[in-house]
């Protein structure tokens, strides 16, 4: 029984829901304005989209928090469950936004080495006068790469976690506000484990085409949280390395070729 002062547990989880719910919606509307309501140049189509590091850290946060906590939310949830549980028993109550924090802290690693590798990447490309064709045929590797990862034991092992969020719980409970945010972070290698190299294929895709963040966090949501999720993502690699073979044979496959220039040394 909730103590007195404080909304029941069905309250609880709904408003949490709600807060979830909005924070992502207001990602996803930043995101579609970005691609929509402003005069974007070329290099937005390139692996660093143009920004230097501070502004492509924010945007990749923006991105996580609107493809991930959806699917997070049952983590989340059950977290909170538990903790509202302690609080029944007159033991400490610890925040859910501090196992949400480590969870993020997993996300802004992740963006700080990916736009290490993008720079890198832009970089040698610039170099080497690479051309579109080839561009896209990298961009065809890193598919089939993705795609290879969603067959592989280490991605069953990770989705095996972010699918039974109660065993999660009860293998990896640590107490106190550090304990939230060590299993947050835990939680998200997980799921870091899961999802980074479909994120990955989103450079060949486009890092910031909507439709493709869409379809991959409906994917990433399903593999999660459906029965059969196991099956969802051995279906979604096979789909992968069909689809990045069909790219290094026919390039131009590649939605991003139009906007890949020959980059050439000036």
């Amino acid at each position: 029984m909730a103590n007195a002062g404080t909304p029941s547990l069905t309250l609880q989880r709904n408003i949490i829901v709600a807060l979830l719910i909005t924070i992502a919606a207001v990602a996803w509307a930043m995101l579609i304005w970005q691609q929509t309501g402003m005069d974007m140049p070329m290099e937005m189509n390139t692996p660093t989209m143009g920004m230097n590091a501070p502004l492509f850290l924010a945007v990749w946060i923006i991105m996580m928090i609107a493809m991930m906590f959806p699917t997070a939310a049952p983590m989340i949830l059950t977290f909170h469950q538990v903790q509202a549980g302690r609080r029944g028993r007159g033991e400490t109550f610890v925040s859910t936004w501090l196992f949400v924090g480590g969870y993020m802290l997993v996300w802004g690693a992740a963006g700080v080495l990916v736009f290490a590798g993008a720079a890198g990447a832009e970089k040698i490309a610039t170099h080497t006068g690479m051309s579109a064709a080839m561009a896209s045929r990298i961009g065809g590797v890193l598919l089939i790469i993705a795609g290879a990862y969603q067959l592989s034991p280490l991605k069953d092992l990770c989705l095996a976690k972010c699918r039974t969020p109660m065993s999660f719980i009860l293998t990896s409970w640590r107490n106190g506000h550090w304990g939230a945010v060590r299993m947050g972070w835990e939680h998200g290698l997980f799921c870091l484990g899961c999802c980074w190299l479909l994120f990955l294929a989103l450079f060949p895709l486009g890092i910031m085409n909507i439709a493709a963040m869409a379809v991959l966090t409906l994917l990433i949501f399903a593999e999660k949280t459906f029965p059969a999720g196991e099956r969802i993502a051995k279906l979604s690699g096979t789909a992968l390395l069909l689809y990045g073979a069909a790219v290094l044979i026919f390039p131009q496959l590649l939605p991003t070729f139009p906007a890949v220039h020959v980059m050439s040394m000036d």
